[in-house]
């Protein structure tokens, strides 16, 4: 199925916000139906659009099947998922359909006829993509909206278009991710391995921004693709950001308080090393007096 990027019409959603209790129940979904299988999982996204922006507060799974030698051919429990609305309607009224997910990276042949079965509940809902086994450091969600584009010929053609994605969480959705993310302490892994594999993993990200924005500026050097004004401000202002290593005080500045910081790393570590052999003395003179 084709997707483009297009600026949409008026009334079309803009952007998408994702929130991590419709990523776990996605996960869950699925875990629990399509594990090991070469299936989906689908179901209906709830929430709210405000100013173009729609935001994904919730969401329910959907009795879903497709033939994967004939992928345009499937089946979807309409009169379940109308069940589904009218009972989490008398939940929370202010949680209404805004679209469908699909678990996987891909547009499916038969996504754009699904779509046309969701816009009787909505008049422009979208589709989120969420990748259940990312294999990149990145957001695992991908969001299209449907859009009519005319011909030469005057004929419309309908295709997706790539609408921009983010994760988006309220306080208490922050504080029940923290509480899911909280590793168990171990004692055979210091805290320090922890933090560095944290910050190689962040680095690792920072470098496939980076790589994206060099692809970018070489492609429109090369005339492969057009100037966007608003992606080039933002580089500058990305750009403008960065420190000044140039100034020498700066740079005295940073040597001075990473020495300050493996100034107590070392003595802290010499200090466990010390109270280790004085716990290993008082065990022996234990050990030697009640023999």
């Amino acid at each position: 199925m084709e997707s483009t990027t297009l600026s949409v019409a008026k009334g079309v959603p803009t952007s998408v916000a994702v929130h991590p209790i419709v990523l776990l129940g996605v996960v869950d979904h699925y875990n629990r139906a399509c594990r090991d299988t070469s299936n989906r999982a689908v179901g209906v996204l709830l929430g709210h659009v405000s100013r173009g922006k729609v935001s994904c507060t919730n969401s329910f799974a959907v009795p879903f099947e497709e033939d994967p030698q004939t992928p345009d051919v499937w089946y979807l429990d309409h009169s379940y998922l109308e069940s589904m609305m009218a009972m989490f309607r008398k939940v929370n009224t202010r949680e209404s359909f805004v679209g469908w997910y699909s678990s996987g990276s891909q547009i499916k042949a038969g996504d754009m006829q699904i779509h046309d079965l969701m816009k009787s509940y909505t008049t422009h809902p979208v589709m989120v993509y969420v990748d259940v086994k990312p294999k990149d450091l990145g957001l695992p969600t991908d969001a299209y909206v449907c859009i009519e584009q005319t011909q030469e010929d005057s004929s419309v053609t309908k295709m997706f278009a790539h609408l921009p994605s983010e994760i988006n969480a309220a306080e208490p959705e922050e504080v029940g991710v923290g509480h899911l993310l909280r590793d168990i302490p171990d004692s055979s892994v210091s805290s320090l391995t922890g933090e560095l594999s944290g910050k190689i993993a962040a680095l690792k990200s920072l470098l496939s921004r980076l790589m994206e924005l060099q692809e970018y500026l070489s492609k429109v050097g090369k005339g492969e693709l057009p100037m966007n004004h608003d992606i080039m401000s933002n580089m500058q202002d990305i750009f403008n950001l960065l420190p000044a290593f140039n100034v020498e005080a700066l740079v005295k500045a940073f040597a001075v308080k990473t020495n300050d910081l493996m100034l107590v790393m070392y003595v802290s570590s010499l200090i466990r090393s010390i109270i280790a052999l004085h716990n290993l003395i008082d065990n022996k003179i234990l050990i030697r007096d009640a023999k």
